[in-house]
Protein backbone atom coordinates (compact mmCIF):
# COMPACT_ATOMS: atom_id res chain seq x y z
CA UNK A 1 0.00 0.00 0.00
CA UNK A 2 1.08 3.46 -0.70
CA UNK A 3 2.90 4.96 2.16
CA UNK A 4 0.49 8.05 1.43
CA UNK A 5 -2.37 8.00 3.16
CA UNK A 6 -5.50 10.57 3.47
CA UNK A 7 -7.50 10.81 7.00
CA UNK A 8 -10.79 12.45 7.18
CA UNK A 9 -13.21 13.27 10.10
CA UNK A 10 -17.13 13.44 9.91
CA UNK A 11 -18.82 15.53 12.51
CA UNK A 12 -22.31 16.62 13.19
CA UNK A 13 -24.12 19.13 11.89
CA UNK A 14 -25.25 21.19 14.60
CA UNK A 15 -22.01 23.91 15.71
CA UNK A 16 -22.48 23.95 19.37
CA UNK A 17 -22.17 19.61 19.06
CA UNK A 18 -18.93 20.01 16.72
CA UNK A 19 -17.32 22.38 18.74
CA UNK A 20 -17.77 21.18 22.42
CA UNK A 21 -16.38 17.58 20.79
CA UNK A 22 -13.62 18.85 19.04
CA UNK A 23 -11.29 18.47 21.41
CA UNK A 24 -12.06 14.46 21.84
CA UNK A 25 -11.58 14.50 18.10
CA UNK A 26 -7.97 16.33 18.15
CA UNK A 27 -7.21 13.77 21.09
CA UNK A 28 -7.70 10.85 18.94
CA UNK A 29 -5.90 12.07 16.11
CA UNK A 30 -2.95 12.97 18.07
CA UNK A 31 -3.07 9.31 19.16
CA UNK A 32 -3.60 7.76 15.65
CA UNK A 33 -0.28 10.17 14.83
CA UNK A 34 1.79 8.65 17.50
CA UNK A 35 0.96 5.23 15.44
CA UNK A 36 1.54 7.13 12.19
CA UNK A 37 4.74 7.93 12.87
CA UNK A 38 6.07 4.50 14.55
CA UNK A 39 5.00 2.64 11.56
CA UNK A 40 6.80 5.33 9.01
CA UNK A 41 3.33 5.68 7.30
CA UNK A 42 2.51 9.59 5.81
CA UNK A 43 -0.89 10.58 6.58
CA UNK A 44 -2.46 13.94 5.34
CA UNK A 45 -5.51 14.92 6.78
CA UNK A 46 -7.52 16.15 3.56
CA UNK A 47 -9.48 19.05 5.79
CA UNK A 48 -8.27 22.01 8.29
CA UNK A 49 -9.32 22.83 11.36
CA UNK A 50 -11.89 26.01 10.91
CA UNK A 51 -10.53 28.81 13.12
CA UNK A 52 -13.83 30.61 12.42
CA UNK A 53 -16.05 27.47 13.43
CA UNK A 54 -13.95 26.56 15.72
CA UNK A 55 -13.70 22.49 14.85
CA UNK A 56 -12.63 20.46 12.15
CA UNK A 57 -15.11 17.96 11.43
CA UNK A 58 -16.74 17.51 7.53
CA UNK A 59 -20.48 19.22 8.64
CA UNK A 60 -22.20 19.24 5.73
CA UNK A 61 -22.81 16.98 2.37
CA UNK A 62 -21.52 19.95 0.34
CA UNK A 63 -18.38 19.86 2.93
CA UNK A 64 -18.03 16.69 2.29
CA UNK A 65 -18.44 16.94 -1.65
CA UNK A 66 -15.87 19.49 -1.86
CA UNK A 67 -13.05 17.79 0.60
CA UNK A 68 -13.20 14.89 -1.47
CA UNK A 69 -12.56 16.99 -4.51
CA UNK A 70 -8.92 17.43 -2.92
CA UNK A 71 -8.58 13.66 -2.37
CA UNK A 72 -7.17 10.99 -5.17
CA UNK A 73 -9.71 8.20 -5.66
CA UNK A 74 -6.71 5.97 -5.24
CA UNK A 75 -4.85 6.44 -2.70
CA UNK A 76 -5.93 4.68 0.25
CA UNK A 77 -8.01 6.65 2.97
CA UNK A 78 -8.72 6.74 7.14
CA UNK A 79 -12.14 8.26 8.15
CA UNK A 80 -11.47 8.74 11.99
CA UNK A 81 -14.45 9.00 14.39
CA UNK A 82 -14.26 9.91 18.22
CA UNK A 83 -17.97 11.01 18.16
CA UNK A 84 -21.55 10.93 16.36
CA UNK A 85 -21.51 11.57 13.05
CA UNK A 86 -23.93 12.40 9.93
CA UNK A 87 -22.70 9.47 7.89
CA UNK A 88 -24.46 11.57 4.71
CA UNK A 89 -21.35 14.02 4.93
CA UNK A 90 -19.06 12.11 3.12
CA UNK A 91 -21.20 8.92 1.53
CA UNK A 92 -21.00 10.73 -0.99
CA UNK A 93 -17.29 10.68 -1.72
CA UNK A 94 -16.86 7.40 0.06
CA UNK A 95 -18.91 5.83 -2.87
CA UNK A 96 -16.40 6.47 -5.23
CA UNK A 97 -12.84 6.27 -3.70
CA UNK A 98 -11.70 3.17 -5.05
CA UNK A 99 -8.66 3.03 -2.62
CA UNK A 100 -8.53 1.16 0.41
CA UNK A 101 -11.35 2.89 3.07
CA UNK A 102 -10.64 2.09 6.40
CA UNK A 103 -12.58 3.29 9.77
CA UNK A 104 -11.63 3.89 12.69
CA UNK A 105 -13.43 4.51 15.98
CA UNK A 106 -12.06 5.54 20.06
CA UNK A 107 -13.76 3.18 22.53
CA UNK A 108 -15.51 5.67 24.78
CA UNK A 109 -18.35 5.84 26.70
CA UNK A 110 -18.21 9.87 26.72
CA UNK A 111 -17.31 10.12 23.39
CA UNK A 112 -19.58 7.91 21.32
CA UNK A 113 -16.90 7.86 18.11
CA UNK A 114 -17.89 3.94 17.92
CA UNK A 115 -21.41 4.77 17.61
CA UNK A 116 -20.63 7.07 14.95
CA UNK A 117 -18.24 4.53 12.94
CA UNK A 118 -21.19 1.67 13.91
CA UNK A 119 -23.60 3.99 11.20
CA UNK A 120 -21.79 4.76 8.61
CA UNK A 121 -20.40 1.48 8.42
CA UNK A 122 -23.87 0.56 8.05
CA UNK A 123 -24.39 2.82 5.41
CA UNK A 124 -21.51 1.88 3.33
CA UNK A 125 -22.46 -1.24 3.43
CA UNK A 126 -25.70 -0.57 2.41
CA UNK A 127 -24.22 1.52 -0.45
CA UNK A 128 -22.07 -1.40 -1.77
CA UNK A 129 -18.61 0.23 -0.19
CA UNK A 130 -16.05 -2.07 0.56
CA UNK A 131 -14.44 -0.58 3.88
CA UNK A 132 -12.44 -1.77 6.82
CA UNK A 133 -12.96 -1.55 10.20
CA UNK A 134 -10.75 -1.04 13.57
CA UNK A 135 -11.58 0.21 17.17
CA UNK A 136 -9.62 1.11 19.98
CA UNK A 137 -9.34 3.00 23.68
CA UNK A 138 -5.75 4.13 23.35
CA UNK A 139 -4.84 3.05 19.97
CA UNK A 140 -1.65 0.94 21.46
CA UNK A 141 -3.26 -2.67 22.10
CA UNK A 142 -2.09 -5.41 19.97
CA UNK A 143 -5.90 -5.95 18.35
CA UNK A 144 -5.52 -2.66 17.05
CA UNK A 145 -1.85 -2.40 15.73
CA UNK A 146 -2.17 -5.95 14.68
CA UNK A 147 -5.13 -4.42 12.52
CA UNK A 148 -4.11 -1.59 11.46
CA UNK A 149 -0.78 -3.28 10.09
CA UNK A 150 -2.79 -5.74 8.11
CA UNK A 151 -4.81 -3.28 6.60
CA UNK A 152 -1.33 -1.29 5.66
CA UNK A 153 -0.16 -4.46 4.18
CA UNK A 154 -2.96 -5.69 2.66
CA UNK A 155 -5.71 -2.85 2.30
CA UNK A 156 -8.15 -5.02 4.26
CA UNK A 157 -8.67 -6.43 8.17
CA UNK A 158 -9.90 -9.60 8.44
CA UNK A 159 -12.42 -10.16 11.56
CA UNK A 160 -13.14 -13.52 13.26
CA UNK A 161 -17.14 -13.66 12.89
CA UNK A 162 -17.39 -17.28 13.50
CA UNK A 163 -20.43 -16.40 15.75
CA UNK A 164 -22.88 -16.40 12.48
CA UNK A 165 -24.25 -18.79 10.79
CA UNK A 166 -27.18 -18.49 8.46
CA UNK A 167 -30.61 -19.65 9.68
CA UNK A 168 -31.37 -23.20 8.46
CA UNK A 169 -35.28 -24.34 9.26
CA UNK A 170 -34.44 -27.63 9.80
CA UNK A 171 -31.79 -26.88 12.16
CA UNK A 172 -34.23 -25.38 14.66
CA UNK A 173 -37.33 -26.42 16.85
CA UNK A 174 -40.42 -27.18 14.47
CA UNK A 175 -42.56 -25.75 16.82
CA UNK A 176 -41.25 -22.39 16.63
CA UNK A 177 -40.21 -22.73 13.02
CA UNK A 178 -44.18 -23.61 12.30
CA UNK A 179 -45.29 -20.39 14.82
CA UNK A 180 -42.71 -18.20 13.13
CA UNK A 181 -43.24 -18.75 9.56
CA UNK A 182 -47.39 -19.15 9.84
CA UNK A 183 -47.39 -15.53 11.50
CA UNK A 184 -45.05 -13.98 8.47
CA UNK A 185 -47.83 -15.26 5.71
CA UNK A 186 -50.49 -13.88 7.78
CA UNK A 187 -48.07 -10.20 8.03
CA UNK A 188 -47.48 -10.57 4.45
CA UNK A 189 -51.39 -11.51 3.40
CA UNK A 190 -52.70 -9.02 5.81
CA UNK A 191 -50.31 -6.21 4.81
CA UNK A 192 -49.40 -3.08 7.03
CA UNK A 193 -48.68 0.53 7.10
CA UNK A 194 -45.24 1.94 8.65
CA UNK A 195 -46.16 5.71 9.50
CA UNK A 196 -43.00 7.92 8.51
CA UNK A 197 -42.88 11.87 10.21
CA UNK A 198 -39.96 12.95 7.58
CA UNK A 199 -37.74 10.14 6.13
CA UNK A 200 -34.14 10.12 7.23
CA UNK A 201 -32.82 11.32 10.46
CA UNK A 202 -29.17 12.70 11.39
CA UNK A 203 -27.41 11.33 8.12
CA UNK A 204 -28.74 7.69 8.38
CA UNK A 205 -28.42 6.82 5.03
CA UNK A 206 -28.83 2.69 6.57
CA UNK A 207 -31.81 3.18 8.50
CA UNK A 208 -34.05 3.85 5.32
CA UNK A 209 -35.29 0.47 3.56
CA UNK A 210 -35.74 0.79 -0.53
CA UNK A 211 -39.64 0.78 -0.72
CA UNK A 212 -38.87 -2.34 -3.42
CA UNK A 213 -37.83 -4.40 -0.49
CA UNK A 214 -39.73 -3.54 2.10
CA UNK A 215 -42.87 -4.32 -0.11
CA UNK A 216 -41.26 -7.37 -0.34
CA UNK A 217 -43.01 -7.84 3.42
CA UNK A 218 -46.01 -7.18 3.13
CA UNK A 219 -45.05 -3.63 5.05
CA UNK A 220 -45.94 -0.24 3.30
CA UNK A 221 -44.88 3.42 3.85
CA UNK A 222 -47.08 6.35 4.79
CA UNK A 223 -45.21 9.23 4.19
CA UNK A 224 -46.19 11.87 6.66
CA UNK A 225 -45.09 15.20 7.54
CA UNK A 226 -43.42 16.36 10.95
CA UNK A 227 -45.46 19.42 10.04
CA UNK A 228 -48.38 17.58 10.20
CA UNK A 229 -47.61 16.00 13.99
CA UNK A 230 -46.61 19.89 14.96
CA UNK A 231 -49.75 21.31 13.38
CA UNK A 232 -51.83 18.11 15.39
CA UNK A 233 -50.75 19.04 18.54
CA UNK A 234 -51.96 22.98 18.05
CA UNK A 235 -55.39 21.04 18.26
CA UNK A 236 -54.80 18.97 21.53
CA UNK A 237 -56.38 20.63 24.43
CA UNK A 238 -54.48 21.43 27.77
CA UNK A 239 -56.88 19.35 29.36
CA UNK A 240 -56.20 16.44 27.57
CA UNK A 241 -52.67 16.99 28.16
CA UNK A 242 -53.43 17.35 31.82
CA UNK A 243 -54.83 13.96 31.71
CA UNK A 244 -52.30 12.08 29.98
CA UNK A 245 -49.97 13.59 33.12
CA UNK A 246 -51.79 13.04 35.31
CA UNK A 247 -52.11 9.22 34.47
CA UNK A 248 -48.63 9.11 34.38
CA UNK A 249 -48.07 10.64 37.88
CA UNK A 250 -50.78 9.03 39.66
CA UNK A 251 -47.94 5.25 38.08
CA UNK A 252 -45.61 6.51 40.18
CA UNK A 253 -43.46 8.49 37.11
CA UNK A 254 -40.86 11.08 38.27
CA UNK A 255 -40.90 14.36 36.45
CA UNK A 256 -37.60 16.02 37.71
CA UNK A 257 -38.67 19.38 37.08
CA UNK A 258 -36.91 22.83 37.43
CA UNK A 259 -37.84 26.67 36.61
CA UNK A 260 -35.12 27.66 33.90
CA UNK A 261 -36.40 26.32 30.54
CA UNK A 262 -33.03 26.43 29.10
CA UNK A 263 -31.31 24.07 31.00
CA UNK A 264 -33.91 22.64 33.26
CA UNK A 265 -37.22 20.25 32.45
CA UNK A 266 -40.27 22.32 33.08
CA UNK A 267 -43.88 21.20 33.40
CA UNK A 268 -44.68 23.10 31.00
CA UNK A 269 -42.41 21.29 28.31
CA UNK A 270 -43.50 18.18 29.55
CA UNK A 271 -47.74 18.99 28.91
CA UNK A 272 -46.18 19.75 25.27
CA UNK A 273 -44.88 16.35 24.84
CA UNK A 274 -48.06 15.40 26.62
CA UNK A 275 -49.68 16.78 23.46
CA UNK A 276 -46.96 15.21 20.87
CA UNK A 277 -48.44 11.91 22.52
CA UNK A 278 -51.84 12.36 21.88
CA UNK A 279 -51.24 14.22 18.53
CA UNK A 280 -49.08 10.78 17.46
CA UNK A 281 -52.11 8.37 18.50
CA UNK A 282 -54.60 10.10 16.58
CA UNK A 283 -52.59 10.89 13.19
CA UNK A 284 -51.73 6.99 13.31
CA UNK A 285 -55.53 5.85 13.88
CA UNK A 286 -56.38 8.22 11.25
CA UNK A 287 -53.99 6.87 8.16
CA UNK A 288 -53.97 3.26 9.53
CA UNK A 289 -50.39 2.74 11.24
CA UNK A 290 -49.32 -0.27 12.50
CA UNK A 291 -46.10 1.59 13.32
CA UNK A 292 -44.64 5.15 13.43
CA UNK A 293 -41.22 6.65 13.36
CA UNK A 294 -40.46 10.52 13.87
CA UNK A 295 -37.50 12.00 13.14
CA UNK A 296 -37.30 14.78 15.55
CA UNK A 297 -33.72 15.69 14.79
CA UNK A 298 -33.67 17.83 12.88
CA UNK A 299 -36.82 19.66 12.64
CA UNK A 300 -39.26 19.51 15.26
CA UNK A 301 -36.31 20.33 17.78
CA UNK A 302 -36.07 23.79 16.80
CA UNK A 303 -39.95 24.00 17.37
CA UNK A 304 -41.10 21.51 20.34
CA UNK A 305 -40.11 19.66 23.50
CA UNK A 306 -38.33 16.25 22.56
CA UNK A 307 -39.97 13.22 21.18
CA UNK A 308 -38.42 10.55 23.24
CA UNK A 309 -40.97 10.48 26.37
CA UNK A 310 -43.93 10.06 23.40
CA UNK A 311 -41.95 7.68 21.67
CA UNK A 312 -41.25 5.31 25.27
CA UNK A 313 -44.97 5.57 26.32
CA UNK A 314 -45.63 4.12 22.16
CA UNK A 315 -43.59 0.98 22.87
CA UNK A 316 -45.28 0.40 26.32
CA UNK A 317 -48.64 -1.72 26.43
CA UNK A 318 -49.59 0.05 29.65
CA UNK A 319 -49.87 3.41 28.62
CA UNK A 320 -51.99 6.40 28.90
CA UNK A 321 -55.57 6.09 27.13
CA UNK A 322 -56.23 8.79 23.98
CA UNK A 323 -59.77 8.34 22.36
CA UNK A 324 -60.11 9.87 18.30
CA UNK A 325 -62.80 12.12 17.78
CA UNK A 326 -65.98 9.85 18.24
CA UNK A 327 -64.50 9.28 21.73
CA UNK A 328 -63.59 5.55 20.93
CA UNK A 329 -60.09 4.71 22.19
CA UNK A 330 -57.32 3.62 20.08
CA UNK A 331 -55.11 0.23 20.61
CA UNK A 332 -56.89 0.08 23.51
CA UNK A 333 -54.65 -1.85 25.86
CA UNK A 334 -52.04 -2.31 22.80
CA UNK A 335 -48.86 -0.68 22.09
CA UNK A 336 -47.71 1.65 18.96
CA UNK A 337 -44.70 0.48 18.30
CA UNK A 338 -42.55 3.28 17.92
CA UNK A 339 -39.00 3.20 16.17
CA UNK A 340 -36.71 5.95 17.58
CA UNK A 341 -34.88 8.49 15.19
CA UNK A 342 -36.96 7.13 12.38
CA UNK A 343 -35.20 4.11 11.61
CA UNK A 344 -37.08 2.12 9.29
CA UNK A 345 -35.02 -1.01 10.13
CA UNK A 346 -35.82 -1.24 13.38
CA UNK A 347 -39.61 -0.22 12.94
CA UNK A 348 -39.84 -3.55 10.27
CA UNK A 349 -38.09 -5.17 13.56
CA UNK A 350 -40.41 -3.48 16.19
CA UNK A 351 -43.51 -4.35 14.70
CA UNK A 352 -42.68 -7.77 13.42
CA UNK A 353 -41.83 -8.78 17.28
CA UNK A 354 -44.35 -7.32 18.93
CA UNK A 355 -47.12 -9.32 17.15
CA UNK A 356 -45.57 -12.56 17.19
CA UNK A 357 -44.16 -12.41 20.87
CA UNK A 358 -48.15 -11.79 21.50
CA UNK A 359 -48.86 -15.19 19.74
CA UNK A 360 -46.00 -16.40 21.51
CA UNK A 361 -48.32 -15.62 24.91
CA UNK A 362 -45.31 -13.36 25.96
CA UNK A 363 -45.21 -9.20 26.59
CA UNK A 364 -44.00 -7.72 22.65
CA UNK A 365 -42.78 -4.29 24.30
CA UNK A 366 -39.75 -3.74 22.75
CA UNK A 367 -37.28 -1.18 21.66
CA UNK A 368 -34.29 -0.04 19.86
CA UNK A 369 -30.96 1.01 22.01
CA UNK A 370 -26.99 2.48 20.80
CA UNK A 371 -24.81 0.13 20.93
CA UNK A 372 -22.99 2.99 23.13
CA UNK A 373 -20.18 1.32 25.17
CA UNK A 374 -19.04 -1.55 27.39
CA UNK A 375 -16.61 -3.25 29.65
CA UNK A 376 -15.76 -6.67 31.77
CA UNK A 377 -17.52 -6.74 34.61
CA UNK A 378 -17.22 -9.77 37.28
CA UNK A 379 -20.88 -11.11 37.47
CA UNK A 380 -21.67 -14.16 40.03
CA UNK A 381 -18.10 -15.19 39.90
CA UNK A 382 -17.36 -14.49 36.33
CA UNK A 383 -16.09 -12.01 34.54
CA UNK A 384 -18.33 -10.71 31.40
CA UNK A 385 -18.64 -8.59 29.25
CA UNK A 386 -21.49 -6.48 29.51
CA UNK A 387 -22.67 -3.77 27.20
CA UNK A 388 -23.99 -0.46 27.76
CA UNK A 389 -27.16 -0.08 25.38
CA UNK A 390 -28.65 3.19 25.64
CA UNK A 391 -30.98 5.29 23.92
CA UNK A 392 -32.37 8.90 24.06
CA UNK A 393 -35.72 7.99 25.92
CA UNK A 394 -37.77 5.54 24.07
CA UNK A 395 -37.79 2.75 25.87
CA UNK A 396 -40.42 1.47 27.37
CA UNK A 397 -41.00 1.68 30.82
CA UNK A 398 -41.83 -2.58 31.48
CA UNK A 399 -38.52 -2.83 30.90
CA UNK A 400 -37.51 -0.81 33.80
CA UNK A 401 -36.72 -2.28 37.28
CA UNK A 402 -40.28 -0.82 38.61
CA UNK A 403 -41.60 -0.22 35.58
CA UNK A 404 -43.22 3.29 36.07
CA UNK A 405 -42.67 4.04 39.47
CA UNK A 406 -39.01 3.04 38.46
CA UNK A 407 -38.82 5.35 35.92
CA UNK A 408 -38.27 9.43 35.81
CA UNK A 409 -37.91 11.77 33.12
CA UNK A 410 -35.14 14.25 33.49
CA UNK A 411 -34.23 17.19 30.60
CA UNK A 412 -32.42 16.59 27.50
CA UNK A 413 -29.16 18.06 26.71
CA UNK A 414 -29.63 21.50 25.60
CA UNK A 415 -26.87 20.67 23.08
CA UNK A 416 -28.88 18.49 20.96
CA UNK A 417 -32.27 19.64 22.52
CA UNK A 418 -32.43 23.52 22.74
CA UNK A 419 -36.59 23.03 23.54
CA UNK A 420 -36.10 20.73 26.32
CA UNK A 421 -38.67 18.43 26.60
CA UNK A 422 -37.94 15.19 28.81
CA UNK A 423 -36.79 11.55 28.55
CA UNK A 424 -38.13 8.31 29.86
CA UNK A 425 -35.47 7.02 32.03
CA UNK A 426 -34.66 3.89 33.94
CA UNK A 427 -32.40 1.02 34.71
CA UNK A 428 -33.80 -2.28 32.75
CA UNK A 429 -34.46 -5.07 35.21
CA UNK A 430 -32.36 -8.11 34.96
CA UNK A 431 -34.11 -11.11 32.71
CA UNK A 432 -33.38 -12.28 29.15
CA UNK A 433 -33.65 -11.50 25.82
CA UNK A 434 -33.56 -11.50 22.11
CA UNK A 435 -31.54 -9.24 20.61
CA UNK A 436 -31.61 -8.07 16.64
CA UNK A 437 -30.63 -6.01 13.61
CA UNK A 438 -32.31 -5.73 10.48
CA UNK A 439 -30.08 -4.08 7.86
CA UNK A 440 -29.76 -3.63 4.49
CA UNK A 441 -26.37 -5.60 2.23
CA UNK A 442 -26.00 -6.80 -1.54
CA UNK A 443 -29.70 -4.98 -2.25
CA UNK A 444 -31.25 -7.12 0.47
CA UNK A 445 -33.44 -7.40 3.53
CA UNK A 446 -31.07 -9.10 6.35
CA UNK A 447 -31.53 -9.69 10.06
CA UNK A 448 -29.10 -10.53 12.78
CA UNK A 449 -30.45 -12.63 15.80
CA UNK A 450 -28.63 -13.49 18.96
CA UNK A 451 -30.30 -13.93 22.65
CA UNK A 452 -28.56 -12.29 25.45
CA UNK A 453 -29.44 -11.44 29.11
CA UNK A 454 -30.02 -8.36 30.89
CA UNK A 455 -27.79 -8.17 34.25
CA UNK A 456 -27.80 -6.17 37.30
CA UNK A 457 -24.90 -3.73 38.65
CA UNK A 458 -24.56 -2.11 41.71
CA UNK A 459 -25.76 0.99 41.79
CA UNK A 460 -22.54 2.23 41.79
CA UNK A 461 -21.50 0.92 38.84
CA UNK A 462 -24.65 2.10 37.04
CA UNK A 463 -23.97 5.33 38.14
CA UNK A 464 -20.40 5.33 37.00
CA UNK A 465 -21.69 3.98 33.42
CA UNK A 466 -24.02 6.34 33.37
CA UNK A 467 -22.03 9.34 34.09
CA UNK A 468 -19.52 8.25 31.60
CA UNK A 469 -22.29 8.53 28.69
CA UNK A 470 -25.58 10.36 29.14
CA UNK A 471 -27.15 10.07 32.69
CA UNK A 472 -30.59 11.49 31.20
CA UNK A 473 -31.23 8.40 28.87
CA UNK A 474 -32.24 5.05 29.81
CA UNK A 475 -30.10 2.01 30.06
CA UNK A 476 -29.72 -1.25 29.83
CA UNK A 477 -26.79 -3.90 30.99
CA UNK A 478 -26.88 -6.56 27.78
CA UNK A 479 -24.47 -9.85 27.88
CA UNK A 480 -24.80 -11.64 24.76
CA UNK A 481 -24.63 -15.25 24.36
CA UNK A 482 -21.90 -16.78 22.46
CA UNK A 483 -20.62 -12.87 20.75
CA UNK A 484 -17.27 -11.25 22.10
CA UNK A 485 -16.85 -7.47 21.89
CA UNK A 486 -14.68 -7.54 18.72
CA UNK A 487 -17.14 -9.82 16.92
CA UNK A 488 -20.05 -7.55 17.29
CA UNK A 489 -18.71 -4.85 16.48
CA UNK A 490 -17.07 -6.35 13.47
CA UNK A 491 -20.11 -7.94 12.46
CA UNK A 492 -22.77 -5.24 13.29
CA UNK A 493 -23.91 -2.78 10.56
CA UNK A 494 -26.16 0.05 12.19
CA UNK A 495 -25.71 2.16 15.25
CA UNK A 496 -28.94 0.51 17.01
CA UNK A 497 -29.68 -2.73 18.27
CA UNK A 498 -33.03 -3.94 19.18
CA UNK A 499 -34.51 -5.75 22.11
CA UNK A 500 -37.16 -7.38 23.88
CA UNK A 501 -37.74 -9.18 26.62
CA UNK A 502 -38.22 -13.29 27.35
CA UNK A 503 -40.38 -14.95 30.72
CA UNK A 504 -36.99 -17.23 30.88
CA UNK A 505 -33.57 -18.15 28.90
CA UNK A 506 -35.67 -21.62 27.41
CA UNK A 507 -38.31 -18.93 25.93
CA UNK A 508 -35.78 -16.74 24.79
CA UNK A 509 -33.97 -19.25 22.43
CA UNK A 510 -37.32 -20.69 21.23
CA UNK A 511 -38.72 -17.02 20.92
CA UNK A 512 -35.19 -15.96 19.05
CA UNK A 513 -35.84 -19.18 16.64
CA UNK A 514 -39.46 -18.29 16.00
CA UNK A 515 -38.51 -15.02 14.64
CA UNK A 516 -35.85 -16.43 12.71
CA UNK A 517 -38.16 -17.86 11.05
CA UNK A 518 -40.74 -15.34 10.47
CA UNK A 519 -37.77 -12.99 9.00
CA UNK A 520 -36.96 -15.97 6.63
CA UNK A 521 -40.05 -16.40 5.62
CA UNK A 522 -40.48 -12.65 4.97
CA UNK A 523 -37.37 -13.35 2.84
CA UNK A 524 -35.26 -11.41 4.93
CA UNK A 525 -31.72 -13.10 5.04
CA UNK A 526 -31.51 -14.34 8.24
CA UNK A 527 -28.35 -14.93 10.12
CA UNK A 528 -28.09 -16.49 14.05
CA UNK A 529 -25.07 -15.33 15.65
CA UNK A 530 -23.56 -16.85 19.06
CA UNK A 531 -26.53 -19.84 19.25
Amino acid sequence: MSKEIYLIASGDLRLSANQTCWPAQKEMEDSLQGVFDNLGVNVIRAHKFDEEKGHGFIDSQKMGMEVFRTIDPEQPLIVAESVWQFSHHVLAGLTTHNGPILTIANWSGQWPGLVGMLNLNGSLTKAGVSYSTIWSKEFNDEFFLNGFKEWLETGKITHDLSHVRDFDSKDAPAKAVEIGSSFAKEFRRNKAIMGVFDEGCMGMFNAIIPDHLLHKTGLFKERLSQSTLYAAMQNVSAEEAEEVLEWLLDRGLTFNWGKNPETELTREQTLEQCKMYVAALRLADKFGCDTIGIQYQQGLNELCPASDLVEGLLNNTERPPVTDEQGVEILAGKALPHFNEVDECAGLDSLITYHLWDQLGLVGDNTLHDLRYGENFTIDGKEEFVWVFLISGAAPPSHFSGGYKGASSDRQPAMYFPQGGGSLKGVSKPGHIVWSRVFVMDDQLHCDLGTGKVVELPEEETKRRWEMTTPEWPIMHGVLDGVNRDQMMARHKANHIHVVYAENEESALEACYAKAAAMNELGIKTSLCGI
